[in-house]
């Protein structure tokens, strides 16, 4: 499971570059498809914390990270989409 999260982490980094070099036009998908990554990476981590295999404390630091994550990447999208 650890390795999962962190190749959801380094294939969010990949796509996250990738698109920032892209036109306006394509760089939606990539959005997108780090949107459904970011998703899964939450849920990973959320059974992560349930089976002990992160302490409350990483947990929590971990999961604000990523709302803030999140938060940032739906502003980017809902901008694109204007």
């Amino acid at each position: 499971m650890g390795t999962r999260v962190d190749n959801l982490f380094t294939d969010m980094i990949e796509l996250t570059l990738t698109a920032s070099y892209m036109q306006r036009s394509e760089k939606i998908l990539f959005l997108e498809r780090i949107s459904k990554k970011l998703d899964t990476l939450k849920y990973f981590v959320t059974i992560l914390w349930e089976v002990k295999g992160l302490d409350a404390n990483k947990y929590s630091q971990l999961s604000d990270r990523l709302i803030t994550t999140g938060k940032m990447l739906g502003g980017w999208i809902k901008e694109m989409k204007r």
